[in-house]
């Protein structure tokens, strides 16, 4: 059961917990593609087959695992490895990442999300811990944050117990004062509890809890919810 009194610090985690991360890359993928057709379309008539996507995903993976942890750094390599393979020069590799990582910031937060993050940083220091590769100034979010930690700055990921203590730190607080927020059972609920923090599962599918007799110490569909928990002013 959750404990609010204990909570001196939120941690939050980014992707299908603040916004849908499904269609922020399919549109990345889709804006990735109309600059490849112009500027590399040997290249472009390759990437355009998910199969091939695939492949080149799975052969970086395995050759980069030391980098397992930083997604922008095998998007790279996946991008550079498609210019080899084509024949097209490598050094539009860099310039191809930077379109899908701008495309990848125009996020579209669920309705909760904003009007939540207000409230939430009303009350508490709040630091986002992610495994993805977002920027919260250029998602528009750095406001509401005291700072952001991210699995490619920390060279962990999660579930691994360090990057939360490194996010207990940003926050200057100690792990069991922390609430850990989000949407992956593994990678947040049960990482975070690893870590000694207090956690909330935001269950917006309404899914199956898989990891009896180990429970969150909260589920909520939406973030209204946890703000309704934490006894916060609308």
């Amino acid at each position: 059961m959750l404990n609010p009194a204990q909570v001196r610090a939120i941690t939050l985690d980014l992707d299908d917990t603040l916004w849908p991360i499904l269609p922020t890359l399919e549109r990345a993928e889709a804006r990735l593609q109309s600059w490849l057709d112009a500027e590399a379309p040997a290249t472009a008539d390759q990437w355009r087959a998910p199969e091939y996507r695939r492949a080149l995903r799975a052969e970086v993976n395995r050759d980069h695992a030391a980098h397992a942890h930083d997604m922008s750094h095998l998007r790279r390599e996946m991008i550079a490895l498609a210019l080899r393979r084509a024949g097209d020069d490598a050094a539009l590799a860099e310039p191809a990442f930077e379109v899908f990582f701008a495309a990848r910031q125009c996020v579209e937060c669920y309705a909760d999300a904003l009007p939540a993050l207000e409230r939430l940083a009303a009350r508490y220091p709040l630091v986002s811990l992610s495994n993805g590769n977002a920027d919260l100034h250029r998602v528009g979010l750095g406001a509401h944050f005291k700072a952001q930690v991210s699995a490619r700055e920390a060279g962990v990921a999660k579930p691994d117990p360090r990057i939360f203590s490194l996010a207990a730190e940003a926050a200057g607080v100690a792990p069991h004062q922390v609430l850990h927020i989000g949407d992956d059972a593994l990678l947040d609920v049960l990482g975070a509890l690893d870590a000694g923090m207090q956690t909330v599962w935001v269950n917006r599918e309404r899914q199956h809890w898989a990891h009896a007799p180990r429970q969150p110490h909260l589920t909520v569909a939406d973030l209204h919810q946890l703000c309704t928990a934490l006894a916060l002013p609308a």
